[in-house]
């Protein structure tokens, strides 16, 4: 009833529309475009109609409500932000998020987050969003609600509800599952545990996100960490992303091995992928990563109880004295932001004979952890990471609404593109905006956001590259950054000239089972070919796109409930493993267009052993035919 709600109301639009009506809403006039696929730019047009991209061209002769010019200035699909975190106070408004460039951000990082995610999702929507949202599962608040604060076995009963609480946040249209089996009590679970606890989760074909988990029993290595997250993603049929990566400590210098690592899982068929940000050090609760695990079981009350036992104290200093040099290079590695003092001051004022002494001492003094500065890894380091080709840009920040100690909270995606592409040439622009937009997006599995083309959402970042820098630092963290001018989400101006309109064009994003995460394969010649029948509706595809090209060619023609719909201007093709989606332009009888994106999936593990093809049509983002048909798609080529 909902779909045809939809369908009839889409067909009332259409007869609505006066012919007199300008061609567009928004043209951006004269940009040089950055398309988010990683191609080379090229100066072009931009229109806009109800928050999507129309076409993208020479637009000299069509009308436009607005016409904005751009020439001079780098036009970019809005950057998606992998690793967010769970806060929704910020989303109304968005500030330092929208400062950077981010249209869309992805919640519940390292674990987090609230269990149900679709009561999640309802709050941000009512309480207004300037982003889009999504949300991923997570595990760590799963494994403490089941098995509690302790460092006990799960049963296999718990187990099995683990799993239910996973694929129920699935349903729901979490974009993936994430962990941080660094934080207690998540930490406690074994690698078996967790893989049951996630169960086979390859029909879902998303990612698992990982806080890699460093133990005084492996040296506090990070390789084994990450490791850890190749293997519990290849044994739950997930994606592995190992999230905000970096190589700390003592394997300082070791980024050929970790990423070696990485490529040799991909070469075994398990595509691994990263997330990073531009900066050396971390931010967490001054308690998570220093304090052993041992004496944070139980919760704070418990940890602060031991460290009134004298034996039980002095284990408790010489193991964190041991965290602190093994993953941050001694005390000098720790700063507290919110009295924007170094640990070693501190620790001279307390006249304390060690670091983690003075960690114990502020844990016991205070109500709660503060956060905390943590140094690691080396700038050759993370500028391996940042050019490995399956590593995305994110901030590892939320919403923020003013606050913020760590300046990646402000500056993340300005850093990477004033220093690392302008200055110093370690990414070109085209390579970079890849990171931020294209590459995250399909790691996700979106169809419709992070590249620039006819029937993608019009989530849009307009920038000087003579300007953009970030401005923000671990004194200042909530300083602006340069050279963002613009940002477009969904076709609202969110930031105009620099200035946060305050506009709430956002929306809540949801992932359906047919939005495979996949690598970004859009540099070969691609096809597509497929006619059937879908319940009420008619598909019939026949396209190419030559890996050169900015769009594909052919013909796409859709009849629904007996109205009919043609391309009028194709956008990407997309494929993978007989998987492909596209988007466009569809015209009506009438001549009325709206954005249409079809998704043909030819290898559908919902259906296993099955022939047939599943086809998802959206037009204008709402969901017009979703079912299976017994034709059988052709999709070739890409790499």
């Amino acid at each position: 009833m909902k779909r045809a709600h939809a369908w009839a109301c889409f067909v009332a639009a259409m007869t609505a529309c006066a012919p007199s009506d300008p061609d567009f809403d928004v043209v951006l006039k004269g940009g040089t475009i950055l398309d988010g696929t990683g191609a080379p730019r090229y100066e072009a047009d931009i229109g806009i109609v109800d928050g999507h991209v129309a076409r993208v061209g020479d637009l000299i002769d069509m009308t436009a409500a607005e016409e904005v010019d751009v020439s001079g200035l780098m036009v970019a699909p809005g950057f998606v932000n992998l690793h967010s975190h769970g806060r929704l106070q910020g989303l109304p408004t968005a500030e330092n998020l929208l400062v950077q460039g981010v249209t869309t951000a992805i919640l519940n990082a390292d674990g987090g987050g609230p269990i149900d995610v679709s009561a999640q999702l309802d709050e941000a929507e009512a309480g207004g969003l300037a982003i889009n949202v999504g949300v991923n599962v997570g595990f760590n608040s799963i494994w403490s609600e089941i098995n509690g604060p302790d460092d006990t076995r799960p049963s296999a009963q718990q187990l099995e509800e683990m799993q239910g609480l996973v694929v129920a946040g699935l349903q729901a249209g979490a974009w993936g599952v994430s962990a941080g089996l660094d934080y207690k009590p998540a930490y406690f679970a074994s690698v078996s545990e967790v893989t049951r606890a996630l169960g086979d989760l390859s029909p879902w074909r998303t990612v698992f996100t990982n806080h890699d988990r460093l133990r005084p029993e492996t040296g506090f290595s990070s390789r084994v960490g990450m490791r850890e997250t190749i293997e519990i993603g290849e044994a739950t049929g997930l994606m592995p992303v190992i999230t905000h990566m970096k190589i700390q400590g003592r394997e300082q210098g070791s980024s050929d091995a970790v990423l070696a690592m990485m490529d040799a899982a991909t070469e075994r068929g398990v595509y691994t992928a990263a997330d990073a940000y531009p900066y050396l050090a971390g931010q967490t609760s001054l308690a998570a990563l220093i304090i052993p695990g041992w004496a944070q079981e139980g919760g704070r009350d418990a940890m602060v109880g031991r460290f009134a036992e004298p034996d039980l104290r002095a284990r408790i200093v010489a193991e964190s004295n041991e965290a602190l040099d093994a993953r941050f290079g001694g005390s000098t590695g720790v700063f507290l932001p919110q009295t924007q003092r170094e640990l070693t001051d501190v620790m001279a004022e307390m006249g304390a004979s060690s670091g983690g002494e003075t960690v114990v001492r502020i844990l016991e003094e205070e109500g709660e952890s503060p956060s905390a500065i943590l140094r690691f890894g080396s700038e050759d380091d993370l500028l391996a990471i940042l050019r490995h080709p399956t590593t995305s840009i994110a901030c590892d920040c939320d919403a923020s609404t003013g606050r913020g100690s760590h300046p990646r909270g402000y500056g993340t995606f300005p850093r990477v593109l004033g220093r690392y592409v302008r200055d110093e040439g370690v990414l070109s622009w085209e390579e970079a905006i890849r990171k931020m937009s294209g590459l995250p997006a399909v790691t996700i599995g979106s169809v419709d956001r992070g590249f620039i083309a006819p029937g993608m959402a019009a989530d849009l970042v307009v920038f000087d590259s003579a300007a953009v820098l970030d401005r923000s630092t671990y004194a200042d963290p909530t300083a602006r950054p340069d050279g963002i001018v613009h940002v477009l989400v969904n076709g609202r101006w969110a930031l105009r000239d620099g200035v946060v309109t305050g506009e709430q064009g956002g929306q809540v994003l949801r992932r359906s089972p047919d939005m495979a995460a996949r690598p970004l394969s859009l540099q070969g010649d691609r096809s597509l070919s497929f006619t059937g029948g879908v319940g009420n509706a008619r598909v019939a595809v026949s396209i190419a796109q030559e890996g050169s090209a900015h769009s594909a060619r052919g013909l796409i023609g859709l009849t629904i409930d007996q109205t009919d719909l043609t391309m009028t201007a194709l956008g990407l093709l997309q494929i993978v493993d007989g998987w492909a989606s596209i988007t466009g332009w569809a015209a009506t009888s009438t001549g009325i267009e709206r954005a249409v994106t079809v998704v043909v999936d030819g290898l559908d593990p919902r259906y296993p052993g099955q022939a047939g093809t599943s086809v998802h049509v959206m037009v204008d983002g709402e969901t017009m035919v979703d079912g299976r048909s017994e034709a059988i798609a052709t999709v070739e080529g890409g790499k």
